[in-house]
């Protein structure tokens, strides 16, 4: 499903932060990626969703090599993409328009788009939450509507950068049991190795991807 070959990335005129990084993910994998801040991890994502244009090497994303601004167009559509601050993703009043707005786009019907985001609500164990206004949510309850928005959209692949950042203990169980359920493979970024065992087949370092 996706493929990153001989990945070279660096900020200008810095030194190197990716360089010569390997990584496949096949499909019905769930994979972590491990390190510490800066090293890298949420700047792949980026360069896997066509946000970053690497310096060198090929990006192979549903069987089919991606290159310019049309090939991301389809990869964007496809995956998705769990921000590290929910803050950044969640932009409607309530939580219903959140979660519908992403189905909206896609060309479902009001009463379709609705009823996704009942659904999706019912996944994540926050049922009734329709009409509560998002701002005044909690750091972990955005998140978490956060994640049913990225599921409403029905993604093939999901990206997860730092899901259990800024999670009290309860809602980091909930994270888990709700990525234990979903039958999209993914692909998370963390720091924290131990909850990432909980939910993951295996992980890297992303040091040990580059050579």
């Amino acid at each position: 499903m996706l493929e990153l070959k001989n990945i070279s990335f660096s900020y200008g005129k810095e030194k190197e932060l990716l360089h010569n990084f390997n990584f496949m993910l096949s499909a019905g994998e769930r994979i972590g990626l491990i390190g510490p801040n800066g090293s890298g991890k949420t700047t792949i994502f980026k360069i896997i969703m066509g946000l970053l244009q690497p310096q060198a090497g090929e990006i192979i994303i549903f069987s089919q090599p991606r290159k310019n601004k049309q090939d991301f167009l389809e990869v964007r559509q496809n995956i998705g993409y769990l921000f590290q601050d929910p803050d950044n993703q969640l932009f409607c009043p309530t939580v219903v328009e959140d979660i519908a707005f992403g189905p909206l786009n896609l060309g479902k019907t009001k009463q379709e788009a609705l009823a996704i985001a009942d659904t999706k609500l019912q996944l994540v164990g926050m049922a009734g939450y329709q009409n509560k206004i998002t701002y005044n949510l909690s750091q972990g309850e955005k998140k978490i509507i956060s994640f049913a928005a990225v599921l409403a959209m029905e993604p093939r692949l999901l990206l997860l950068d730092e899901p259990f950042a800024s999670l009290d203990n309860i809602t980091v169980e909930r994270m888990i049991a709700i990525l234990n359920t979903i039958q999209q493979p993914y692909l998370i970024v963390s720091h924290n190795k131990n909850l990432l065992e909980k939910v993951i087949d295996k992980s890297y370092q992303v040091s040990d991807l580059c050579s």
